[in-house]
């Protein structure tokens, strides 16, 4: 057993490594893990000392709340190699804040950020072999914290679990990607946890995205839960339209969740001196643009793809295309964060931390 300089986090190495196994130039993404997990207990009210052990299986009783009330929550992050084999974070402090913002909406005690950063930056570099370094790849981070405590009746655990798992992956290319405008189910609801990144938020998308990936589309564009008028999410990303030379996205609410890659190419967009409205985005607005040709360019915007172009969407029956440009505001701006993240530029923003 060995413990940190801080005497923070204690580490058990394991007796043998997977690395040898993993074929680095074909890493599908989230499914290669690495050695090593931290995991973290709360119990009689406080959060126990952080271990990182061996990845494994974990051992829960049937009566634990997870499985009956759904206290989950999760953060997606991504941690990159430069060519001098340096290691970066892009924003850690904004997924440990969103994080908490997440854990007080599900009635789950919040994490102390030094647990999150130093926890997360000890696991990272046990397994820094693990950080992929072939063009486009990078080690995504999966920060979650769950209900432990036990019983069937329907109140907040008392005990809970918070974990950090790594899987180095692949370049994460989505291809032409065709969505449907979701009129029927919605993602979320005012005064609800759409803002949060609540397990169950995701588990409600699957079937109204499997109803559309029969029609033929590969995801959904989510529309308000009242009047389904206007446009808020994609899927799982935030979304951004570009409608002549403005880039236009929704702005933030119970229902949408506060990207931090959406945050991000807003403040780029600004300093390239792209127009940028966050405001509503009604459906109508979108069609009439793509009727009379001035909406150029969709894409979703979210940690794994960075930037997903939408090549097509679908409303009432009804297929528009989008053009293909020469010069995307989808193409400027994912190279401007990738270029941050993986240190090829200056970073005036202050967003990368080295490890």
């Amino acid at each position: 057993m060995e413990t940190t300089a801080k005497n923070l986090i204690s580490i058990e190495k394991s007796k043998t490594s997977k690395i040898e196994q993993v074929d680095f130039d074909n890493l599908a993404f989230g499914s290669v893990f690495t050695d090593h997990m931290l995991v973290c207990d709360y119990k009689n009210g406080a959060w126990e000392k952080p271990k990182i052990v061996p990845y494994g299986p974990l051992m829960l009783n049937p009566s634990a709340k997870i499985f009956h009330y759904g206290q989950s929550i999760f953060e997606g992050m991504k941690a990159y190699k430069d060519t001098a084999k340096d290691v970066y974070l892009f924003r850690p402090l904004d997924n440990h804040k969103r994080f908490n913002i997440s854990a007080k909406r599900m009635a789950i005690p919040e994490i102390p950020e030094n647990y999150f950063m130093e926890g997360l930056k000890a696991l990272l570099q046990l397994d820094e072999k693990w950080i992929p370094t072939k063009e486009g790849s990078s080690m995504y981070i999966r920060p979650f914290m769950f209900a432990t405590g036990e019983g069937f009746h329907a109140s907040p655990a008392n005990e809970y679990k918070f974990m950090i798992c790594l899987a180095p992956s692949g370049a994460y290319f989505a291809g032409k990607v065709k969505v449907l405008i979701e009129e029927t189910y919605s993602r979320s609801a005012n005064g609800g946890v759409g803002f949060a990144k609540a397990g169950g938020n995701y588990a409600g998308q699957f079937y109204p995205t499997q109803l559309a990936i029969e029609k033929g589309y590969n995801q959904v564009i989510w529309t308000d839960d009242n009047t389904h008028e206007h446009i808020e999410e994609a899927g799982a990303m935030n979304i951004f339209v570009r409608i002549n030379d403005t880039l236009i996205t929704a702005p933030t609410s119970d229902r949408i969740l506060d990207g931090i890659t959406r945050k991000s190419i807003i403040d780029i967009a600004k300093a390239e001196k792209i127009p940028v409205e966050v405001r509503k985005i009604t459906v109508k607005e979108v069609v009439e643009a793509a009727q009379n040709g001035s909406l150029k360019e969709m894409f979703g915007a979210g940690t794994a793809a960075v930037i997903s172009p939408i090549s097509t969407f679908g409303h009432r029956g009804s297929d528009y295309d989008l053009p293909v440009l020469d010069a995307s505001y989808a193409s400027l701006l994912k190279k401007k964060i990738t270029d941050i993240q993986y240190n090829k530029t200056e970073d005036t923003f202050g967003w990368r931390v080295k490890i």
